[in-house]
């Protein structure tokens, strides 16, 4: 069996941010690896670096110093548009409170990650988009704006926005906070559906256990640093 490689490669990560005069750290030598197709949750208490962590896997953010390879590219020294180009092709967001454009159908929000993309891969933005919202199980509500649409079906909505341009990783923040539990538990089920169907990387920053039990893996933060892996 061929080894997995590793899709997230975090090496001594440093995070400070100057508040005034004082100093916070958020990431103090903090280190991980995540291999392609994992499903990882990522907890820890208020403080401990979970967003300031996700943002910098996610390329919203530059560590202060330490390397993050994503798909074994090097994206520590990367700025501006370069840091846009690499995050439109390989990461998917899944936030909490959908952020869905609120005037827009379903499928052009869906669409929309396509506009920005150079050298799209996909000869019909339209029909990919299509097909993703038929697979999410909104196929009769395609051309429904988020208004018309429950919480947990505005989350499939943003899954399907996240998966459209081929991520290497989702990462999915509280994605089920703000669903009640039997929707939350058909969002995660259709997130591990779709991690087997398409062998995307999901990351999950959580605080619900029973979130967690959901993933192969739980890496676990205190004070900027991996508790344990």
């Amino acid at each position: 069996m061929a080894k997995k490689k590793n899709v997230v490669e975090a090496v001594d990560l440093f995070k400070t941010y100057q508040m005034g005069e004082v100093e916070v750290h958020a990431l103090r030598g903090l280190s991980l690896t995540i291999k392609k197709g994992e499903v990882v949750a990522i907890m820890g208490p208020s403080g401990s670096g979970k967003s300031t962590l996700m943002n910098i896997l996610g390329c919203l953010d530059r560590p202060t110093s330490g390397n993050y390879l994503l798909n074994g590219e090097n994206v520590q020294d990367l700025e501006g548009d370069q840091l846009a180009d690499i995050r439109n092709r390989q990461v998917g967001f899944v936030f909490q409170s959908y952020n869905l454009m609120s005037r827009s159908t379903a499928l052009t929000n869906v669409m929309m990650p396509l506009r920005y993309r150079r050298n799209n891969g996909h000869q019909d933005p339209k029909q990919a988009a299509e097909e993703l919202l038929v697979r999410v199980g909104l196929g009769d509500r395609i051309s429904h704006k988020p208004y018309e649409l429950s919480g947990g079906e505005q989350q499939r909505v943003a899954i399907a926005r996240a998966l459209v341009n081929d991520p290497s990783i989702v990462l999915a923040d509280e994605p089920t906070g703000n669903l009640d539990s039997k929707s939350g538990d058909e969002i995660m089920d259709l997130l591990l559906d779709l991690n087997k169907e398409k062998k995307v990387t999901l990351i999950i920053v959580t605080h619900d256990p029973e979130v967690a039990a959901f993933t192969q893996r739980t890496v676990r933060l205190f004070d900027g640093r991996v508790q344990n892996d």
